[in-house]
């Protein structure tokens, strides 16, 4: 069994950059240590497939990446089966979890990573369906896939976006920590929040915090905990 080797951002869009560039050296590192010239990319969770992998290729295109769109591949599976690198970009989660159930790609997908090693990077959406459950997404569900039973390439859910309260604000709704602290209350799970401009990779055994922000931890009858950029995360790929 290969090493599993994948990449999980919070989103691709951070404030002050353009598309994907606050992760540039990360994703180029992650990329050039396994070899990969051609990325396949899978735009299911926006509307416009084409548009969207026109935008990832013009960005990785300058980095020396061949970027091929899964919607214009005439067989989805056979396309999962011979590409070297499987990127998911965000948008809403329901309609992307859908369509790959609809493809018939969760079961090829998580054997192309976790049995053989072919590297995955998700973002947003595509990190939400990396893991075991679509629970803590932030979207709407304005599709309805089969299960919200995800990829299950890391066993724990992340909530991509992650907002702290605002001590300051007047809003007296519902936070984004009391929505997650429900989710735990039902499924005793741990759920990692990932701010904006910080990311997950995991290489093997080992998985570390990146970016320039800390990450906060929710687990099932305990205070959050917040880990600093660089922190070693590994002790949560044994929870399941």
């Amino acid at each position: 069994m290969a090493q599993r080797s994948i990449f999980l951002l919070s989103s691709s869009r951070v404030h002050g950059f353009v598309f994907l560039e606050h992760a540039k050296e990360l994703l180029i590192d992650f990329l050039s240590k396994r070899n990969v010239k051609t990325v396949l990319f899978v735009p299911y969770a926006q509307k416009d497939h084409t548009k969207y992998t026109e935008l990832v290729e013009k960005t990785l295109s300058p980095w020396g990446y061949k970027v091929e769109g899964l919607h214009a591949k005439p067989n989805p599976i056979q396309a999962v089966l011979q590409a070297e690198a499987i990127f998911i970009g965000g948008g809403n989660t329901f309609v992307l979890l859908k369509a790959l159930y609809d493809q018939n790609l969760i079961s090829i997908i998580r054997e192309r990573v976790l049995q053989k090693g072919i590297p995955y990077i998700g973002s947003s959406a595509g990190t939400n369906v990396a893991t075991l459950s679509i629970h803590t997404t932030n979207d709407m569900p304005v599709a309805f896939p089969p299960t919200f039973d995800a990829l299950r390439l890391v066993p724990f859910n992340i909530n991509p976006h992650y907002l702290e309260p605002d001590a300051s604000t007047r809003h007296k709704g519902e936070t984004r920590d009391e929505r997650i602290l429900e989710f735990i209350d039902y499924h005793k799970l741990p759920v990692l929040g990932l701010r904006e401009g910080t990311a997950l990779l995991v290489e093997g055994d080992k998985a570390t915090l990146v970016g320039d922000r800390k990450a906060k931890l929710f687990v099932p009858d305990k205070e959050p905990v917040e880990f600093a950029p660089n922190a070693d995360l590994s002790f949560l790929l044994n929870k399941v």
